[in-house]
């Protein structure tokens, strides 16, 4: 009777479920519990919730009157639990089948999962089939993640005496009094975000064996969230991935500590100069490449996804060529933009300019076919305000040893230039492809690299604030998922515009705009992580970023528009 009126007397607070469906639950509910009753509302297992605009984790209790949502492995934020939750259940099952001495290195992004390698211990496909079965027997068995708030230095005395001076590294730079560590199974880990709530939740990955102790884990994404897809190796793309992180241990670099320490030493002005280097050494292999086969390349494509740095590259290129002799010409597909009031719509019914339909192709295709001829052309120029296309006498005419540069989003695609034979073209892939990484189990996503650049440049150079550009991101990287990355393997060469310095100085330009977004902007819990991401790092100043920089196309003073 006693705890009746004790329940009797408990205060209720209500939730309200993304303006859809308002709850009453008893005060100190846990998430998880509530989460049950919005299941309907998704596909798969729920792994987060968003309370009063704060990702929290599902084992936190609503004490209060509160707005709030929730995550499955469809949704970005969710996807990216549902990946951090997989990385930690393979660590303790490379524990639990190698002996406590493995150690699991995850490295980066490639596909739709991550590369990872295993130090201290050899492995081969049948030794990965028992890593990936102990995965599985640790998801049946329902085990939780358990978020536990320690101090900092007792954080960095725990990883010291296990040996994980990776960690002890990276807190060391952090100011944190206090971080969040994850056990499961006994394992203790430090993980740059929130966590599943149990391992049932984490019930589809692959692990697929690539050479030399090294392997991907896979996960469903948010284009294809129903099943993990078979991994699809991207032999170039993960070359050029490899060749920089062993050029990244060469410097003993591959870390943020790492880097932290250079700066603290004040010797990152070295570094500038040898990460410069190395981006322009990219470039004059290009031009070799395309000099040694001048008598058939007469077109250079350049494509890759958004703040790659492709203008810049471009430009630079040039310059390259130049040196060698070659003079190259600029082609704007934007110029080839069909009228407005003719370009495709989207599924929601608004113009697409991002279609490869959006581009009069055929006209493209003769213009370049007359230029290789030698013959004398009117080139158009696409008016954005009156949306339709111009003709300003903007005449061009090549020479025997001329040629003609275009980058754009659709330029690795053969379809853009289909009537120009493939041996006449030479196609580059660019991406920031950093092979830098907070610590061994937190890997640097190539796309945060981007969005900070982007956000830098939109406001510097378009009048955006943070919000805007985060906002955009989603429809930006659904283009990129269709009209980039399935023409990257169709690349002669990778281009890496990644600079193993910037994130120190991006952290000084962004850090501020990150700030601005008010913590009632359905983008703010992005910008948080964003902010919590570059706290990582030391800052860098930018006054030894020199004016020819691919970094320069964003945070400005580049010689090339200024």
């Amino acid at each position: 009777m006693n705890r009746i009126r004790g329940i009797e007397h408990m205060k209720m607070v209500k939730v309200n479920y993304r303006g859809i469906e308002t709850k009453e639950f008893l005060e100190d509910t846990s998430l998880l519990e509530i989460s049950d009753s919005f299941k309907k509302y998704y596909n798969y297992p729920i792994l987060v919730a968003k309370v009063d605009n704060d990702i929290t984790g599902l084992a936190e209790p609503v004490t209060k009157k509160s707005d709030i949502d929730f995550y499955d492995r469809s949704s970005v934020i969710g996807n990216t639990i549902y990946a951090r939750s997989a990385q930690f259940i393979l660590i303790v099952a490379v524990k639990q089948v190698l002996g406590e001495g493995a150690e699991v290195i995850i490295e980066h992004s490639i596909d739709k999962g991550v590369y990872c390698e295993i130090k201290n211990c050899d492995i081969d496909k049948p030794v990965l089939r028992k890593i990936e079965s102990k995965m599985h027997e640790i998801v049946a068995e329902d085990l939780k993640f358990t978020k536990v708030s320690v101090s900092r230095i007792d954080a960095i005395k725990y990883f010291r005496k296990k040996k994980r001076m990776d960690k002890v590294n990276v807190l060391k730079y952090i100011s944190n009094t206090y971080v969040n560590l994850y056990r499961l199974d006994d394992v203790y880990d430090y993980f740059y975000g929130e966590l599943a709530y149990s391992t049932k939740a984490i019930d589809d990955f692959k692990l697929t064996y690539i050479k030399d102790n090294g392997f991907v884990l896979s996960c469903p994404d948010i284009y294809n969230p129903e099943c993990t897809l078979d991994y699809k190796h991207h032999k170039m793309l993960f070359d050029t991935f490899l060749d920089y992180t062993k050029w990244g241990r060469i410097l003993k670099i591959s870390n943020a500590a790492d880097l932290n320490e250079v700066v603290s030493t004040g010797k990152y002005g070295d570094l500038i100069r040898i990460s410069e280097a190395y981006y322009n050494g990219q470039l004059s292999e290009i031009a070799d490449r395309v000099y040694d086969n001048k008598k058939n390349i007469k077109i250079i494509l350049i494509a890759g996804p958004s703040s790659s740095g492709k203008t810049t590259t471009s430009k630079k290129l040039e310059i390259y060529l130049k040196s060698k002799g070659l003079r190259t010409h600029q082609i704007s597909i934007d110029d080839y933009f069909i009228n407005r009031d003719k370009t495709p719509l989207d599924e929601h019914g608004e113009r697409d300019l991002e279609s490869l339909r959006a581009v009069d192709i055929d006209l493209l295709n003769r213009h370049l076919i007359k230029l290789f001829d030698g013959e004398k052309v009117l080139l158009p120029e696409y008016n954005f305000m009156t949306g339709e296309r111009e003709y300003r006498k903007k005449w061009l005419q090549m020479d025997e040893d001329d040629i003609i540069i275009i980058e754009g989003l659709h330029a690795l695609n053969e379809d853009l230039t289909i009537s120009i034979p493939r041996r006449n073209k030479f196609k580059i892939y660019i991406s920031p492809l950093t092979q830098l990484n907070i610590d061994n189990h937190n890997h640097i996503h190539t796309s945060d690299t981007r969005k900070l650049r982007r956000i830098i440049r939109d406001n510097k150079f378009r009048n955006y604030n943070a919000a805007d550009t985060l906002k955009m991101w989603e429809k930006i990287s659904y283009g990129e998922e269709r009209y980039i990355f399935p023409f990257q393997d169709d690349a002669d060469m990778i281009i890496n515009s990644a600079l193993v310095y910037e994130l120190g100085v991006l952290k000084t330009y962004a850090e501020p705009l990150l700030f601005s977004v008010s913590e009632n902007d359905p983008v703010y819990p992005e910008a948080l992580r964003l902010i919590n991401f570059l706290r990582n790092f030391l800052p860098i100043p930018s006054e030894e970023v020199p004016d020819d920089s691919v970094l320069r196309e964003f945070i400005g003073n580049s010689c090339f528009y200024e």
